[in-house]
């Protein structure tokens, strides 16, 4: 428990100090108690901004597919892995899911031009068929897509592990009792196996919910440009042109700080909400 704990108190309790620069004029030569402060102005220039509701629509939509299409993935990849019964062959297919994981955004990327740019071999295969190109690294209406398409190719794998563990705890026995009762796969699945892991995926969803504004910054980067920006700029990729390469330390902290107030509400409410319907929750 003490490494946790000095981990927990070294990379997430003390770095919070940092949150006073939104509150201040930071200057690096002054420090934190040496700069001058000068209390919600970063927050309202950020409110006022013409880009706020821009910003605002792209993170909560990018946000909101990933959460009612990349969580439901991992969990009914995991309800299928747990059904393979061939044990080496189950190994295999949880081995070549979880590979992608572990290949860094820029890989990601890359495979992506590789395959849906103007010269990519979708746009090669179409092309032998007739069909005239398709510029989807630049169309406004496959950004999101895209978007969400790279993330469950990387993570959907990797998303399963809790939920396997999970699905490994559930007591057999029941599954006996149900074949003798003559149940099927699909009436255990229902009957037994989401029932046992109510309480897990009720709470990865509502820890899920702490990171709904934080979609990442290097994903989103890498795939943007001028043509898709007005769908695809983010708070993240906002801070990092805005307040970082412009060295407006105390807005992007601003922004960053309007980004975690969010998804504090977003899991408080939804522990409450849990809780209503009698579920542990998180606290």
């Amino acid at each position: 428990m003490l490494p946790g704990l000095v981990y927990f108190l070294i990379f997430k309790i003390l770095p919070m100090w940092g949150v006073l620069m939104a509150f201040q004029n930071y200057q690096p030569s002054l420090g934190l108690w040496g700069s001058k402060w000068v209390g919600f102005k970063h927050f309202e220039r950020l409110f006022q901004s013409p880009d706020f509701w821009m910003l605002f629509k792209n993170t909560f939509m990018l946000a909101l597919y990933n959460l009612v299409i990349y969580f439901p993935i991992t969990l009914i990849l995991a309800l299928i892995l747990n059904e393979v019964r061939h044990e080496a062959y189950k190994r295999t297919v949880q081995t070549l899911v979880y590979i992608p994981h572990f290949l860094s955004w820029v890989v990601v990327a890359g495979i992506t031009f590789l395959l849906l740019g103007s010269e990519g071999l979708f746009n090669k295969i179409g092309e032998t068929f007739g069909q005239p190109r398709v510029d989807y690294l630049y169309s406004t209406d496959w950004f999101r897509p895209l978007i969400v398409m790279q993330i469950i190719w990387k993570d959907a794998g990797w998303g399963t592990i809790i939920f396997l563990a999970a699905l490994a705890g559930v007591n057999v026995q029941l599954y006996e009792a149900a074949k003798i009762d003559g149940a099927s796969r699909f009436r255990m699945m229902w009957h037994i196996t989401l029932p046992a892991i109510r309480s897990v995926i009720v709470i990865l969803l509502i820890l899920r919910l702490g990171h709904f504004m934080d979609l990442g910054f290097e994903q989103i980067y890498l795939m943007l440009n001028s043509l898709n920006r007005g769908v695809g700029e983010v708070f993240d990729t906002y801070v990092f042109r805005v307040g970082i390469q412009q060295g407006q330390f105390s807005y992007s902290a601003a922004v960053g700080l309007f980004k975690s107030v969010i998804g504090l509400v977003l899991v408080w409410s939804a522990n409450r909400i849990a809780k209503k319907f009698g579920e542990e929750g998180i606290y």
